[in-house]
This record gives C-alpha cells, structure tokens and sequence, in this order.
C-alpha cells in the first residue's frame, strides 16, 4: 500500500461578507461595514460589544450566530458600554432618497490637462460601495489628431476655393 500525499494549492475562500453596523462608545458615529469575520471588524485594538445590551463578541462562533445588518459597538481601552437613557438605542436613521447613491467626479491629474478623469461612485442602501475610475489619457492625443485632421480639410477646402474662383474668373 503506497502512500498518499494530499497538497492544497489554493486555500479556502474567505466566507462572503455580510452586513453590520458599528457604532462608537458615544452612539455619534454609525458607519455600515461588510465583514466575514471578527476579526476584521475589532482587529483585536478594540473591544466589540452589542450595542443594544453590551454582551462582548469574543468568540469567532458567537460572531457567525449574529444575524445580519446587527448593531454592534466599538470600546476603546477605558471605555464602557452605557445603556441609553430610554433603554432602547436611540437610532437616528438618515433621511434615504432612494436605493442607490451615485456620484461623478471629475479631476484633472495635471493643470494643463484638456479632458481630465472620471469617477463613479455608487453607494447601495449605504452599505455597499462600488468605485470606477476612468482615466482620459489617450483622449487628448485623440482630440489633437481629430484638430489636425479638420485643420487639413480647412486647409484644402480653402485651397480648392481658391482654384475654383481663380478658374471661374478666368472663365468669364
């Protein structure tokens, strides 16, 4: 019976991320976060508690048990879970316009640019975020021959113009 020697060449994927909201100490500050483990959401420096009754997350099983979109709250060293003074946590939800966020930027990397660059960025239920950056580099080579070509055609049509009348007048 030979032996038999298993190599992974890829290692497992990374579980897909889902979607948490992460408060700080004060309740001021909510930011929407996708992550697919605790560990990129604490990274360890701080502690992550819920924030509705301060259990700490400290095990990877606990974390995965966590339904999605889940409140969760960032200590620093020193600090405290507080309950809020009702008891319950005073979410402030921001007046949504709609799905989707999408914002056009345009910048140019040097002064003397002509045509710039484009940015597009799409938020989704101001959680997701989507970003494209086109750069126009090639677009002013293009622009300039396009101008050369017309300047051409100026050129000959005027000359033909020329010919044409210098004929008919010698015509008449």
């Amino acid at each position: 019976v030979g032996a038999v020697t298993k190599q992974t060449l890829f290692p497992p994927l990374m579980p897909a991320g889902r979607p948490f909201r992460v408060s700080n100490a004060s309740r001021s500050s909510r930011k929407g976060i996708v992550a697919s483990n605790a560990f990129l959401i604490s990274a360890g420096i701080v502690t992550l508690v819920l924030e509705e009754d301060g259990t700490v997350v400290d095990t990877e099983e606990f974390f995965r048990s966590l339904d999605d979109n889940t409140h969760f709250m960032v200590l620093e060293k020193g600090q405290k879970w507080t309950q809020t003074r009702n008891g319950v946590a005073a979410v402030r939800q921001k007046k949504k316009m709609g799905v989707a966020n999408i914002t056009f930027d345009l910048y140019k990397l040097n002064p003397k640019d002509f045509i710039g660059c484009l940015n597009i960025k799409a938020t989704f239920y101001e959680i997701y975020s989507v970003s494209y950056d086109i750069k126009c580099m090639g677009a002013k080579s293009i622009l300039r021959k396009v101008l050369q070509l017309m300047s051409h055609a100026a050129q000959i049509t005027g000359q033909f113009l020329l010919y044409t009348g210098t004929y008919m007048l010698q015509l008449m």
